[in-house]
């Protein structure tokens, strides 16, 4: 039985991939262990699917100062001497690592012992903890064309994002029936982000009644983040989050608005949901997110605004104009070379193991 390593913690993003290559890498037999910190999410994502999980050490390396800048060294050394140690005893064939801080000792470790590794880079630019690893990956797997560039000369694939195959399980008839909607209007799916946004929410309640006219609005607001005097409003309806239904929610959706993490499009991507991308802010992040949202934009899978331009009359507009133009945004996602990321992803596994 061959065995592989999974890493990747910090964020739902850094473990959600690695959740998606599940079924796949039990189906071709592999024994599969994962590292992550001690108690980040990806300890109870991966422990509620009965994976054997090993925790270590995991210190942040920032670009500001804080204190734990003079802690965290120690902690990263730690993490990769007990990475080192779990390696020795483990024996994988191959480590598949999908990105955050805690990853970094893992693949250093696995470099040192000559264990083969991949990395997943999903946003456009490599993060800080990816750009630490690259050297030490025998390839690196990336979501966008524009990446290829920035990575090492051969280690560079073009895979897009693995996601899980119960969102492609989605019964349309199930999500209508979950939100009191019928079938002879369109669905609008609004998603925020599990701590939702500020801007979108505004705006998508600003221009509700507009919306109404056209759409049955489901609206993923964050936690929160409800509006309890719209709670009655005929054809709304609002979640602070959904996690069970969420295949239901898709798969009933005609269009759909969206923020633009890797992930999240990624999703959108696969599910050939035309969208309109409303991508964080520079201010608010490292603008990953634009330069995602920009990408997508120029290979016709998506709509975008940017956030300081999000005003009602534009938003109103760029839906109805999404909605009209829906068909072509599902054509040109059909023609994506990277809608197939699992197979992709676990044919390179097999082939670097063999």
């Amino acid at each position: 039985m061959k065995r592989i390593i999974l890493t990747g913690g910090g964020t739902a993003g850094h473990v959600t991939p690695n959740i998606a290559l599940l079924p796949a890498l039990q189906e071709r037999g592999f024994d599969i262990q994962y590292i992550g910190s001690y108690d980040g999410i990806e300890k109870k994502l991966i422990e509620e699917l009965s994976i054997p999980y090993h925790g270590i050490a995991s210190g942040k390396l920032r670009r500001y100062f804080d204190l734990k800048n003079f802690s965290d060294p120690f902690r990263v050394a730690k993490g990769y001497f007990q990475a080192r140690k779990l390696l020795k005893q483990l024996k994988p064939d191959i480590v598949f690592s999908k990105g955050g801080f805690v990853t970094v000792p893992v693949v250093q470790a696995a470099k040192g012992l000559h264990i083969p590794v991949i990395i997943h880079e999903s946003d456009l630019t490599p993060g800080l903890a990816n750009r630490l690893a690259i050297p030490a990956a025998t390839r690196v797997c990336c979501n966008f064309p524009e990446t290829i560039p920035l990575l090492p000369e051969g280690k560079a694939v073009l895979t897009g994002c693995p996601i899980r195959q119960e969102l492609r399980q989605g019964n349309k008839l199930a999500g209508l029936k979950f939100c009191g909607f019928t079938a002879a209007k369109p669905v609008l799916l609004i998603i925020g982000g599990s701590l939702g946004s500020v801007a979108v929410n505004r705006a998508v309640r600003s221009i509700l009644p507009q919306l109404l006219d056209t759409f049955q609005v489901v609206h993923l607001c964050g936690k929160g983040n409800l509006d309890e005097t719209l709670s009655s409003t005929p054809g709304y309806i609002q979640f602070e989050y959904i996690k069970k239904e969420l295949a239901d929610l898709f798969a009933m959706a005609d269009v759909v608005v969206s923020r633009a993490g890797a992930n999240a499009i990624c999703e959108l991507l696969e599910l050939r949901k035309p969208n309109l991308l409303i991508p964080l802010s520079a201010a608010a992040s490292r603008g990953d997110q634009i330069l995602n949202a920009k990408s997508f934009e120029q290979q016709g899978f998506s709509k975008v605004i940017q956030e300081e331009n999000l005003t009602d009359e534009v938003l109103l507009s760029q839906i109805l104009s999404l909605y009209e133009q829906r068909h072509t945004y599902v054509e040109a996602m059909e023609k994506s070379a990277s809608s197939h990321a699992v197979d992709t992803i676990i044919s390179l596994i097999c082939d670097i193991v063999k």
